[in-house]
């Protein structure tokens, strides 16, 4: 199964690459797939490209799913 996750651009590098946070977790990806992004937008990201650009607040939606599925995970909870 492939994830890709919502990630918020924190500064553009080189023409095609950009510095992005991922919970904390700061990390250089490709931008090379899309167009018209800047610092502060929310893009999907998959194997260190990012594949759109994506609305802050379904970005934001997405990502506190992901925290509530984590704070299930970490109470042991299983489906």
């Amino acid at each position: 199964m492939c994830l890709a996750i919502p990630a918020r651009i924190e500064k553009l590098l080189l023409k095609d690459t950009a510095l992005i946070n991922l919970g904390g977790v700061r990390k250089e990806i490709s931008l090379a797939l899309v167009d018209d992004v800047e610092a502060g937008d929310y893009v999907i990201v998959h194997a260190g490209f990012a594949l759109q650009k994506l609305d802050e607040a379904e970005a934001l939606r997405t990502l506190a799913l992901f925290a509530e599925l984590a704070a299930v995970d970490a109470n042991g909870s299983s489906s």
